[in-house]
């Protein structure tokens, strides 16, 4: 499988479930194969924000590596991929990104991401912030991540929910340089 054509794909606790069962929707009607990693609080969030089922969302990834398996392929610089996107990405998350103290499968294979220097994208849900989320949004950046909040285009005019996380999911997707056709992009005024 070529590296253009593969991605890690995490899902934490944070609110906004829906982000990441879009990108795994999206990157699938892209033809990428996709290697899923949800955190136990990913799994009770999706049952209070959406009326999915955790089977369902693992059907829609090609893999599906358990949160705490450490050893698992995604966790070895060895494995092969475009990088990881982590949507939603909660603080906690985060925070062990930028410590490189990686208690999960889904922060180590971000920090192998890293060292890989893959692109590793965090679509933060967090707000308000105090200093210590702003720094350790610094210290991933630092690192090579990039923090990109799921942040709505209403240039865009959408008329749904559904548009509204597509366009951010799509951003997203955009930084790993696949354009997956979902977002209104902005040709300026006039």
């Amino acid at each position: 499988m070529s590296v253009a054509r593969r991605m890690v794909v995490g899902i934490s606790g944070a609110s906004g479930a829906i982000y990441g069962v879009r990108a795994l929707i999206l990157l699938r009607y892209a033809g990428v194969e996709t290697h899923l990693v949800m955190s136990r609080a990913a799994k009770l969030t999706l049952t209070y924000e959406t009326d999915m089922k955790v089977a369902e969302v693992e059907a829609l990834a090609d893999v599906v590596h358990r949160a705490d398996n450490i050893g698992a392929s995604i966790s070895s610089g060895s494995f092969s991929n475009l990088g990881m996107l982590i949507a939603p990405c909660s603080i906690r998350t985060l925070s062990e990104i930028a410590s490189g103290v990686t208690s999960s499968l889904m922060s180590r294979a971000a920090d192998v991401a890293l060292k890989e220097r893959r692109r590793v994208v965090l679509m933060v849900r967090e707000a308000p912030l105090h200093a210590g989320h702003l720094r350790s949004m610094l210290a991933v950046t630092e690192m090579g991540a990039i923090v990109s909040p799921p942040v709505p285009a209403f240039y865009a005019r959408p008329t749904s929910i559904e548009a509204l996380v597509d366009h951010s999911v799509g951003r997203a997707l955009d930084l790993f340089g696949l354009d997956v056709g979902v977002e209104q992009r902005w040709d300026g005024i006039g």
